[in-house]
């Protein structure tokens, strides 16, 4: 297995154990917990100066920070996406600068392209011939994308609610697609099943791979640099699963820890308000979510009514002094439209969430009036535009 200098191995955040990377792949071998990649950061040699002599072309420029060497990587040059400075939202927000991450700009349309990019270079890095996952759509379609461009077979479980865009492209990317149930419980059964019948296929499940996560931290070393080394004072992100805001919360503290930078981001996790258990547990003060039984929202890539890494995102919210915010519906797909019609970019509906929760905060006095903030667009809007013209239909425009 050929990894970075730097990467030690991976660590279970539940009991601690640590593994070669070699050895392990997937859960902790000893408790089942999840695994995160582990780096000796007194062998990095990385201050601004060098990454500002790289072309900002790809987040394989981070490739210090990375489990595996760019020259190794099964990419598509994804991340290096723009940040977007957004003058009339912040008039709207009543704070000094807002800024949306356009990952809608990766080779799939998605945010999901940095996570697949790491977790198939270790599906090639360990030998696999398959790999298999349980999607709400847009990871699956990456997955098949990725596994494609590596020579690879995939399968994807996806709930027949998943968009027709994502449905069509993991054929067209040679993926077996297979549509199960309506939710994403049913797939995720679904995949449980076929792991059990083919226990040589690889998973790129999130958290089951210790790698996803790994990928989408590259999101926030690429912020801090788009801002000239300024922290951002808050990034609202919305959460289904948590796998951007944990890696943004791990790439924070690293960069911290290089001397980077002083102060870590303040995190908030925005849901939506038909499937928040992140919002639930935070307001409760809990450690731990309580699943959602009957999870009801037009935002798929939110509707995660038992996000398995909680403890860690709420770790997160919390050690940045952030918070959880949850909106209605069609506050969400309002918002997505505002954004549209005033600052020209298009959000997936899910990631409008994001936007909905950074207005709800504003209005509740989250904010002073001068600070920066960064929403984050996950995906294209294209990709479920039916769903905010149907809102439009809605008022009658």
């Amino acid at each position: 297995m050929t990894t970075t200098d730097a990467f030690d191995g991976l660590e279970c955040v539940d009991c601690g154990a640590t593994f070669d990377a070699a050895e392990a792949t997937h859960e902790c071998p000893d408790c089942g917990g999840v695994l995160d990649p582990t780096y000796d950061y007194d062998a990095i040699d990385l201050d601004r100066e060098t990454l500002e002599s790289r072309p900002f072309d790809s987040m394989w420029r981070y490739e210090e920070l990375l489990p595996f060497a760019r020259e190794s990587a099964v990419t598509m040059d994804e991340g290096a996406t723009a940040l977007v400075d957004c003058p009339n939202l912040a008039d709207e927000l009543g704070v000094e600068r807002v800024l949306v991450k356009d990952e809608g700009r990766n080779p799939t349309g998605t945010f999901k392209d940095r996570g697949q990019t790491v977790a198939v270079t270790a599906a090639t890095q360990h030998g696999a011939s398959d790999v298999v996952l349980a999607s709400a759509g847009n990871a699956g379609q990456a997955a098949a994308a990725y596994a494609g461009r590596a020579g690879l077979e995939s399968h994807v479980f996806l709930p027949s609610r998943s968009g027709f865009t994502n449905k069509a492209m993991v054929n067209v990317h040679g993926g077996d697609m297979n549509v199960v149930g309506g939710r994403i419980g049913d797939a995720g059964a679904a995949y449980e099943e076929a792991r059990e019948e083919h226990d040589d296929w690889y998973p790129l499940q999130t958290f089951t791979t210790p790698y996803r996560h790994e990928g989408k931290k590259t999101m926030l070393y690429e912020i801090v640099e788009q801002l000239d080394w300024e922290t951002p004072d808050a990034i609202c992100y919305p959460t289904g699963g948590g796998v951007g805001l944990i890696g943004m919360y791990k790439a924070a503290t690293e960069f911290r820890e290089l001397g980077l930078i002083d102060d870590l981001p303040a995190l908030y996790a925005a849901q939506a308000s038909g499937c928040a258990p992140i919002v639930e547990a935070y307001e409760e003060g809990w450690d731990e979510h309580e699943p959602v039984e009957n999870p009801d929202t037009i935002c798929g890539g939110l509707e995660i009514p038992d996000p398995g890494a909680s403890p860690w995102i709420l770790e997160a919210i919390r050690a940045t002094d952030g918070g959880a915010v949850a909106t209605d519906d069609p506050d969400i797909l309002e918002a997505g439209v505002q954004v549209a019609q005033h600052a020209g970019l298009e959000m997936v509906p899910s990631s409008a969430a994001a936007a909905s929760g950074a207005w709800e905060l504003a209005e509740r006095g989250e904010f002073d009036g001068d600070e920066t903030i960064v929403i984050l667009n996950t995906g294209s809007g294209n990709k479920e535009a039916d769903v905010l013209r149907s809102h439009l239909m809605g008022q009658g425009i």
